[in-house]
Parts: C-alpha cells; sequence; structure tokens
C-alpha cells in the first residue's frame, strides 16, 4: 500500500509547544513550573497528612489519597518535559518516551475519573445512609474499589497506547505540548477509523459511566440537604457539593471537549488550551477543592506543625 511505501520508522517525536514567541518562554516556564510546584506540594502533603494522621483513615481520606497520587503522576507525566522546553527550548521527545508519556497520562488520568465517581458514591453512603455508612463502606469494599480504578486505568491505557504505536507514521511534528492520543493520531499515514472508534467508546464509557455514578449521588444527596433542618448543616453540605461539582465539571468538561467530537471538529489549538486545565490546573485544584478547606485537615496539618516545632525546640 502507498501510505507504508512513504512511511519512515519514527524514531523521535518534536513537540510544538503551547507557542515559539521566545520572549513569553521564560513567564510560561515560571508559571508552569509554580504550579507543578503548588501541585506536588499539595498533593504529597494531603497523602502525608492521611498517613500520618490516625484519625484521617477513612474511607473519604483514603479515596482522597488515592486521588492525590493519581493527580502526582499524571501531571509529571507530562508538565517537566514542557517546563524542559520552554528553558531549553529542546521540544524533541524519544519513541519510547512519547510512549511512556501517553501510557502514564491515560493510565492515571482514569484513575482520576473514576476515584472522582467512587468519592461522590462515599459523600452518598455517608450524608444518606449515615447509620449504615460503617457497615457499607468497610475497608474491604473501599480497597476493591481503590483497586478497581488503578485496574481499569492502566488496563485501558495499554489499549491505547498499543494501538496508538501500532500504526505505521509519516511524520513526527506533533502540534501538541505532550503525546497525547489525537495529536499523535493525526501523525499516521494509515486509515485511523478504528483508532478513533476505540477511543471514542472508552473515553465514553470513562465519562458517561462516572458522570452517571456522580450526578446520581448528587441528586439524592440534594434530597437529603433538602430534608435537612438545619439551615447552617445545609448551607455547608450545598457548599462542599458546589467546589466538588466544579472540580468535576473542569475535569469532565475539557475531556468531553478533547475526546467525544469527531476528529474534524478538532482544532490543536483550542484542544492544547483544553489540556493545560485537565493536566496542570486540575492537579493543583484538587487539594483545594477537597481538602484544604476542610477543618480535619486543618486540625491535621496544624498538629503536625506542633510535633515539629517541638522537636525542634527540643
Amino acid at each position: 500500500m502507498s501510505y507504508l511505501e512513504n512511511s519512515t520508522k519514527v524514531t523521535t517525536f518534536i513537540l510544538l509547544g503551547l507557542t515559539d514567541i521566545p520572549e513569553l518562554q521564560v513567564p510560561l516556564f515560571v508559571t508552569f513550573s509554580l504550579i507543578y510546584l503548588i501541585t506536588l506540594i499539595g498533593n504529597l502533603g494531603i497523602i502525608v497528612l492521611i498517613w500520618l494522621d490516625f484519625r484521617l483513615h477513612t474511607p473519604m481520606y483514603i479515596f482522597l489519597s488515592h486521588l492525590s497520587l493519581a493527580d502526582c503522576v499524571y501531571s509529571s507525566a507530562v508538565t517537566p518535559k514542557v517546563m524542559v522546553g520552554f528553558l531549553t527550548g529542546d521540544k524533541v521527545i524519544s519513541y519510547g518516551g512519547c510512549v511512556a508519556q501517553m501510557f502514564f497520562f491515560v493510565a492515571f488520568a482514569s484513575v482520576d475519573c473514576f476515584l472522582l465517581a467512587v468519592m461522590a458514591f462515599d459523600r452518598h453512603a455517608a450524608v444518606c445512609k449515615p447509620l449504615h455508612y460503617t457497615t457499607t463502606m468497610t475497608t474491604s469494599v473501599c480497597a476493591r474499589m481503590v483497586i478497581a480504578c488503578y485496574s481499569w486505568g492502566l488496563f485501558e491505557s495499554a489499549i491505547h497506547t498499543g494501538f496508538t504505536f501500532s500504526l505505521p507514521y509519516c511524520a513526527n511534528v506533533v502540534h501538541h505540548f505532550f503525546c497525547d492520543i489525537p495529536p499523535i493520531l493525526a501523525l499516521s499515514c494509515s486509515d485511523i477509523y478504528v483508532n478513533e472508534i476505540v477511543l471514542f467508546i472508552l473515553a465514553s464509557f470513562n465519562v458517561f459511566f462516572a458522570l452517571i455514578v456522580i450526578l446520581t449521588s448528587y441528586a439524592f444527596i440534594f434530597i437529603a440537604i433538602l430534608r435537612m433542618h438545619s439551615a447552617e448543616g445545609r448551607k455547608k453540605a450545598f457548599s462542599t457539593c458546589a467546589s466538588h461539582l466544579t472540580a468535576v465539571t473542569i475535569f469532565y468538561g475539557t475531556v468531553i471537549f478533547m475526546y467525544l467530537q469527531p476528529s474534524s471538529s478538532h482544532s490543536m489549538d483550542n484542544d492544547q488550551m483544553a489540556s493545560v486545565f485537565y493536566t496542570t490546573i486540575v492537579p493543583m485544584l484538587n487539594p483545594v477543592v477537597y481538602s484544604l478547606r476542610n477543618k480535619e485537615v486543618h486540625n491535621a496539618f496544624k498538629k503536625v506543625v506542633e510535633k515539629m516545632n517541638t522537636l525542634l525546640n527540643s
């Protein structure tokens, strides 16, 4: 076939990045560095706090610690390479590096997707059936939910990565700032119809299954909140729900925009802007949305600081 005759063995890819304007490279490097630093400090800090404080060893915080871990991994799969590109101008990524970047990004973004749904179900169990919460969300149930999230994320990523890099490529210039599926598929000189169908089906399953769980859980939560007699309790619960749904909207909105539209409707510039949100902004915001406004986490943080001060002064 002609496309096979014209194809060459691609050993590296060139990531065009967000912009070629020299004056913007340093400001963007500083901006992405700060965002990444906040992401790591926030998420790793949450993991450490939950690990150190036994009072936080509950389903809600266990799920939160895994959400923070997933945020760290999939952000780290993308952001450091982007920062290097801004600082040194080196936009080349090896074939193997591109495969690894796509695998870890897709895997842990999918884990993130399903953990958001699991956390919504956990809140439903806590708010709507508080008397049965401890028997519903047992340690074994929580462990199976977490294992299922990781298993599906790794399995799905293996399918996407395997299908994507089994294709022949006639070009290696990626119109994106990391090795995401749509811009890599755009470089193939073979028919990508099957790949697009697989991508659409799996992405649709991820998004709609998780959204069904989230929206159903919150529908019951809202009903339970409206039945509360305490105005202060309702206000607090609504505030918590609004923060969670804001993060869910940002995450799922950008995923839908990126992956659930036909290839003819894709604009690489728009896709890049959407990708910035869920690769850098969402992982940075999750600690704020889910925990830094939480009194239990605040108290745990204060106790850790007090212990450190005591050790330093002793």
